[in-house]
């Protein structure tokens, strides 16, 4: 198949394709008589498991290691286990950022609960206090940023 059916396929843009071929994440395929790259169904399944991989939030790095193991499957998967340990942990600091994010703009959405004019708002009050250093209300008890 061509690269414009396998992105229709895979749902995937044709530079992203061309980019993984870059990137050694799918192998570059031969060429028609006519030098059109020439697809097979093997290409769309790495696609597709690359696809899920960065829709969990996983790294190029991570899945060039993955596939390493999928092209060796007698290698034992503790590397793969502590990858996934690893992403764990970094996803679980990410929610508890978003968390505070969650708080911060909660505090800060606070500050303006009547309908006031623009020049009497404690958002924009609290943002312009952020920016000019001092600190605001949704990072108190933090460092300011």
């Amino acid at each position: 198949m061509k690269i414009g059916e396998l992105a229709k396929m895979s749902g995937c843009e044709v530079e992203t394709i061309r980019y993984y071929e870059r990137e050694g994440l799918i192998p570059v395929p031969p060429r028609t008589e006519g030098n059109y790259r020439s697809y097979s169904a093997q290409h769309a399944e790495r696609l597709m498991f690359i696809r899920h991989c960065r829709s969990l939030g996983m790294s190029l790095d991570d899945i060039r290691t993955l596939q390493h193991f999928q092209d060796q499957p007698e290698l034992a998967c503790d590397e793969i286990n502590a990858m996934l340990d690893r992403h764990l942990a970094q996803t679980e600091q990410q929610i508890a950022a978003l968390s505070r994010l969650q708080n911060q703009l909660q505090t800060l959405r606070n500050t303006c609960r009547t309908q006031l004019d623009a020049g009497h708002c404690g958002i924009l009050q609290n943002l312009q206090s952020a920016a000019s250093s001092s600190e605001c209300v949704c990072h108190s008890g933090h460092e300011p940023h």
